[in-house]
């Protein structure tokens, strides 16, 4: 049996569902795409997510929102994180080397990884900065022909808390891109919240900073 949507492990709180009918064909990839929304509940949400063995899950936020934490802690499976990717080529590059030097070549390992990630066919978790669709349109793409559904884990945090997120890890993205980042996430938010979920997406869980640190598990089943 294929799920094509999450469910909660936890017993603590079940996680409520809200069938988007009136999310445009076009833009999902199921017919009735599902959005859960597990924010303002004061971290009173599920401990853990489980998606099918055949699907994709992608978490996209605002830079320093806490997806890497949130990865490194909760994904006991594949990650495919470019922060990763950027601190594995920062130990062999020379301290004094420019990141902007050699940004290109952990781009290219980066998504390297990613294929032979999608390649085992095993459930895979994406970090996705939220400005670069074709990422999402190259990971659904994968999830249907494997027979399987791409999720999409939205954490919505706001800009100051993401600032502030970016200044304890003692790096940052420009202001530029910042802003970049910012309008970006601000639109695909706004979609969601109306059930309108990016192309090729299945289902769509919204998360804020405590439903986030309360999630300990996100996995995939049978």
């Amino acid at each position: 049996m294929n799920r094509t949507t999450a469910y909660a492990t936890s017993t603590v709180t079940a996680l409520p569902e809200r069938t988007a009918t009136a999310a445009p064909a076009r833009k999902a990839c199921a017919a009735l795409p599902v959005v859960r929304d597990l924010r303002d509940r004061g971290g009173h949400s599920p401990h853990g997510l489980s998606f099918a063995s055949a699907d994709l899950a992608v978490i996209t936020g605002l830079p320093g929102s806490g997806k890497s934490t949130l990865m490194r802690r909760a994904v006991p499976g594949i990650r495919i994180d470019s922060q990763d990717t950027r601190e594995r080529w920062a130990e062999r590059v020379p301290q004094f080397l420019p990141y902007a030097l050699y940004r290109p070549l952990v781009r290219v390992a980066h998504y390297a990884g990613l294929r032979r990630a999608l390649r085992t066919g095993e459930g895979v978790v994406v970090h996705d900065c939220g400005t670069q669709a074709w990422v999402r349109n190259w990971l659904a793409r994968e999830a249907r022909r494997r027979g399987g559904t791409l999720h999409l884990l939205l954490l919505d945090v706001d800009p100051d808390t993401a600032l502030d997120g970016q200044r304890e890890r003692g790096r940052g993205v420009s202001r530029y891109a910042f802003l970049r980042h910012r309008r970006s996430v601000a639109r695909l938010l706004r979609a969601v919240e109306k059930g309108e979920l990016p192309g090729g997406c299945g289902s769509a869980v919204l998360i804020d900073r405590a439903a986030a640190d309360v999630l300990r598990r996100i996995d995939f089943g049978e």
